[in-house]
């Protein structure tokens, strides 16, 4: 495998990192969305190979199987997710730098794999209280997996300082410039 430089994005549900990282893909060319795999079924509006690769869980297991994944995990009962090994060989292949938008332990996990190459970044809302509303605003959750993202939530803030850089997301504008600047002088060295 032929490797290069990677962006690694993590952050609770909730924390606006699905934000940041179409603006930070807007700002940089040279970055590509790294597609991860998964169990889940689509949301709206969400494309298979584009938003992620959607398997049943036999095929997923099966590509566990076959040790196709950078990393992956079960990161709620029932819904696994995982990097391919062949998405970022695809990325690098073609001269750009993956970015990555995965949960707290892929991030380490990716971290580990690549502590040379990679740049990893935690998106962290200003608190869990806001978390929370911005969670309920989306609509999108039923009573017990809210419950269930919320206290993932308290569990993935406990590893925030083991990333690279923490970004507050109070702020949109602040925190995009902050993760463009960042993300830009790591793609530059």
């Amino acid at each position: 495998m032929s490797e290069g430089k990677i962006i690694v994005i993590t952050a609770p549900s909730g924390s606006g990192k699905t934000t940041l990282v179409k603006r930070l893909l807007n700002a940089y060319p040279k970055l590509a969305f790294s597609v991860s795999a998964c169990t889940r079924q689509p949301r709206p509006g969400e494309a298979d190979g584009k938003d992620y690769y959607f398997y049943s869980e036999d095929r997923f297991k099966t590509l566990v199987d076959e040790s196709a994944f950078v990393e992956w995990e079960m990161v709620y009962t029932g819904k696994y997710y995982g990097t391919l090994k062949s998405e970022l060989q695809r990325i690098w292949d073609n001269g750009r730098v993956p970015l990555v938008d995965i949960d707290v332990k892929g991030a380490i996990a990716i971290q580990d794999a690549y502590p040379d190459a990679s740049l990893t970044l935690f998106i962290q809302a200003p608190s869990l209280e806001i978390l929370r509303q911005r969670l309920e605003s989306r609509g999108t959750e039923s009573v017990s997996s809210l419950e269930e993202r919320i206290s993932k939530a308290g569990f993935e803030l406990s590893f925030a300082t083991q990333f690279d850089r923490i970004i507050i997301n109070d702020n949109l504008e602040a925190a995009t410039t902050e993760l463009l600047d960042t993300v830009q002088a790591f793609v530059q060295e």
